[in-house]
């Protein structure tokens, strides 16, 4: 089926442009001229229901005029006639349709209909759908310019082995610009059907197919672009991605601690991070840091050396790198002797800087022989300053004659497009600006392995009720976690007597997000008396305060330990489940302090988690100070991951988790959990 849908989408035999237009200054008119221009072999019906001719070619008055069945049909019609085109597409049977028009998801509520419409006709007739708001796909090998994208009137596109895929269009034609060399090009749009993961899924065995690179705005089709990248990976194809999303401004997701913090941009990184795919933060990066990730180990090291014959040059590499948290190491004393021997003498440092004697063929090629081979560097970034420019064949030569080497990359410090483009055809990555070369280095040692096993999809749409802090800590019950002790006690008898003292005194309801808020809590209770006293307290300031008039409180022994922690669980619409740590107590908004990662986690993730939070390096006796029993965190984030299982959690969050020295374990001290509606209380306990 996949290889159906690939030659469908990317070697039709026969394509239909419906809506093709006459007129040259229309969009519509642009894909018969693309595909007659770029040599395409096959078939093409113009269908146009005034005209009987365009460009010279006859025109068809509808689709069903067509001599044959087109493999692949590009509606070019407005959104008001495209699902009525779409339905007669399934009817004659044409595979694949890409959808130009707009007009859908993006256009309020009416639009979401149709677009929902466009779906399920679909669905239900077999025909796969590109789009909406498609601007069309591109086979540089076969001559398929199958696009109104007016950036492919460009008569000297550059096939290469890059595959593109992109929820805009204009993105492509920022790539083409660039001179990318692409193997296929392809502009999702609303993905109404086919998503982008499963776009790219078909291209993934094609030899002709080097890698990928994703302009992503949202992860829609999640678990489609997971499958892709672990064939990828399989494939030895390395995938670099960039994601919108990384203002606070369209990170939130709702309303508890949980939600707001795994905003949209921490789920998206945790998400690509756990498929094995890249992540770019610039546009530079993204555009050339494919190179890169072609001949770096995943997972790969983190030593950089950087040799140079421009200080100035290499230390903006040096610091934005650093920005990037990953520090450049300088030559030990043993490599600088070797150096010296091999006629590449440099100074102590963090750089190996050969000044104005580096721009020499035979000193700039020793230093990288001895650097390349010397075992203390997992990459090694070349430096080149103006003789880049203005002598390029001389300059790059030392770094082209070892393309061959892994471990190596350049950096051309002035505007230097001959130089860049031996680079290029050599196969060295090499980079344009300080800022993109950081963001592919941090981008290619960043990369893991993808989970080999999918984890849960997400339970879907629909209300959720929470549960009050006892239920709550039933349901985390059945998964490992302990809560420190307490009882659940009428507010008119609370009888207290045998608890050990002192406690603290919570209301209880399902109906109070944070009781401390509305005077629904009262802490280091030391008597019986002073139990029921409080009791009576909360129940009046919770009505007056929070509106919520309770029956019972859950009275807690209060412990002692050197540390709180947040640990969440919740439900991602697109991605599904997620765990996430983070610092816990009051101020956990304002800190933003927290990792999160997929759900279910093994135990040494759930390591990483911890050691990715800086509020927990105080846990690690810092300073003298005594260690938190963080192996106990660490099982406890695991046992909360595993809530993926249940199918009826959508969201569970205990804050704080109150961590006690080494050896002495963890306990929860305050939980809310959240089902979906039609479960109930007593599933949870």
């Amino acid at each position: 089926m996949t290889a159906d849908l690939a030659a469908a989408l990317f070697r039709p035999r026969s394509v239909a442009l419906v809506g093709a237009s006459a007129d040259p200054a229309k969009a519509s008119s642009r894909p018969l001229r693309f595909l007659r221009r770029s040599g395409f072999a096959g078939a093409v019906y113009p269908v146009n229901t005034r005209v009987t001719e365009i460009d010279g070619e006859p025109a068809f008055p509808s689709l069903g005029a067509l001599p044959e069945v087109p493999e692949h049909a590009f509606l070019m019609t407005p959104a008001a006639a495209t699902i009525d085109a779409v339905r007669q597409c399934g009817k004659l049977g044409v595979p694949v349709v890409t959808v130009l028009s707009g007009g859908f998801a993006e256009a309020g509520p009416e639009g979401a209909a149709r677009q929902r419409e466009l779906a399920a006709v679909a669905r239900a007739s077999g025909t796969r759908v590109v789009g909406p708001s498609s601007l069309g796909l591109v086979n540089t090998r076969t001559g398929l310019t199958l696009t109104a994208n007016a950036a492919f009137a460009d008569p000297d596109l550059k096939p290469g082995g890059i595959f593109v895929a992109s929820h805009s269009g204009s993105l492509i034609g920022a790539l083409l610009s660039r001179g990318a060399a692409c193997s296929h090009l392809v502009s999702v749009g609303g993905e109404a059907d086919l998503g982008i993961g499963e776009i790219c899924g078909t291209a993934v065995a094609d030899p002709d197919v080097t890698g990928f690179l994703l302009f992503l705005e949202n992860l829609r089709h999640a678990e489609g672009l997971r499958t892709f990248a672990r064939a990828a990976a399989a494939h030895g194809k390395p995938v670099l991605a960039y994601k919108l999303g990384r203002s606070r401004a369209a990170a939130e997701l709702a309303v508890s601690h949980t939600g707001s913090l795994a905003g949209e941009d921490d789920v998206a990184a945790a998400f690509l991070a756990d498929c094995g795919i890249a992540r770019a933060h610039t546009l530079d990066g993204l555009l050339e840091g494919l190179p890169l990730l072609a001949r770096t180990p995943v997972p790969g090291g983190a030593r950089v050396g950087v040799v140079t014959t421009t200080g100035g040059g290499a230390a903006m590499v040096v610091d934005q790198l650093g920005v990037l948290g990953i520090d450049v190491a300088g030559p030990t004393p043993a490599t600088l002797d070797r150096l010296a021997a091999a006629g590449a003498p440099a100074a102590p440092g963090v750089i190996v800087d050969l000044t104005l004697a580096g721009t020499r063929n035979e000193v700039m090629s020793a230093a990288l022989d001895v650097l390349l081979s010397c075992g203390e560097f997992d990459l090694v970034v070349a430096v080149v300053g103006s003789s880049a420019r203005f002598e390029p064949e001389i300059a790059v030569r030392p770094i082209v004659d070892r393309a061959h080497r892994p471990g190596l990359a350049a950096f051309l410090v002035p505007h230097a497009p001959e130089a860049l483009a031996m680079l290029a055809a050599a196969g060295v990555p090499a980079f344009r600006t300080p800022e993109s070369c950081a963001d592919a280095i941090a981008a290619a040692f960043a990369r893991q392995a993808p989970r080999s096993v999918s984890p849960p999809a997400p339970g879907g749409p629909g209300p959720v009720h929470p549960l009050d802090e006892a239920e709550s800590y039933a349901v985390l019950a059945d998964v490992g976690v302990e809560a420190a002790p307490h009882r659940v006690l009428p507010v008119d008898s609370a009888d207290a007597e045998d608890l050990r003292f002192p406690v603290a005194v919570k209301a209880l309801s399902a109906s109070l997000g944070h009781k401390s808020d509305v005077g629904g809590v009262v802490l280091a209770v030391d008597t019986p008396e002073g139990v029921r006293e409080a009791s009576a307290r909360i129940r009046a300031d919770v009505a007056a305060r929070g509106g919520v008039e309770i029956s019972e409180v859950l009275v807690q022994s209060m412990e002692a330990g050197l540390g709180e922690v947040l640990v969440g669980y919740r439900e991602d619409p697109d991605v599904g489940p997620l765990v996430l740590v983070a610092a816990g107590g009051v101020l956990t908004e304002i800190y933003a302090d927290r990792s999160l990662r997929p759900a279910p986690v093994d135990l040494a993730t759930a390591h990483r988690l911890l050691g990715e939070v800086k509020g927990i390096a105080a846990l690690r006796g810092h300073r003298g100070a005594p260690r938190g029993d963080l192996g106990a965190l660490a099982r406890l984030v695991v046992a909360v991951s595993e809530l993926a299982a249940r199918g009826d959690v959508a969201e569970a969050e205990i804050n704080p988790v109150l961590v006690r020295p080494d050896g002495e374990g963890v306990v929860a001290l305050d939980a809310v959990v959240r089902l979906r509606d039609g479960s109930t209380k007593g599933d949870a306990e």
